[in-house]
């Protein structure tokens, strides 16, 4: 495998992985105030949410990217992502569990796989375009790299 598309399919890997411990959050905190408040599903999936991308957006800035961008602009774009997929997800997420009673948690997983997909392609294509690999941890990377060959 070459070098360029082992690192990018490791980019992923840890993507999931830190999103899964996203996922962790978020299922946590959506479950806490389902099962003690008696909110409906759209508030409890909204907090959940924002708790889990503030945690994912910081752990794959720092680790999956390693960007050394601008971090405002780069949380500005991430909100502009979440601005479309926020009211989508949580309009399907309220249909599906509040009309159609669809299981809370399923809907919720669902929310989840398609945050996954669509946010990895968004902050490789768009968050840290021109700016992956640029922070301190990447530069030791390279440097260490290039002292092995």
């Amino acid at each position: 495998m070459e070098a360029n598309r082992k690192k990018e399919v490791l980019r992923a890997v840890k993507f999931v992985l830190f999103s899964i411990s996203a996922g962790v959050i978020e299922i946590g905190v959506f479950t806490l105030l389902n099962e003690l408040t008696s909110w409906s599903y759209w508030p409890c999936y909204l907090i959940a949410l924002v708790c889990s991308v503030l945690w994912n957006f910081t752990l794959n800035r720092k680790f999956t990217f390693q960007s050394a961008n601008n971090v405002p602009k780069a949380m500005l774009l991430v909100a502009l992502f979440y601005l479309v997929f926020t009211p989508l997800s949580t309009i399907l997420g309220n249909y599906l569990a509040e009309d159609l009673h669809w299981n809370e948690y399923l809907v919720t997983g669902i929310n989840m796989a398609l945050n996954l997909t669509t946010e990895y392609l968004y902050d490789t294509y768009v968050v840290f375009r021109g700016s992956i690999d640029t922070n301190e941890r990447a530069r030791k990377q390279k440097q260490k790299e290039e002292e092995a060959k």
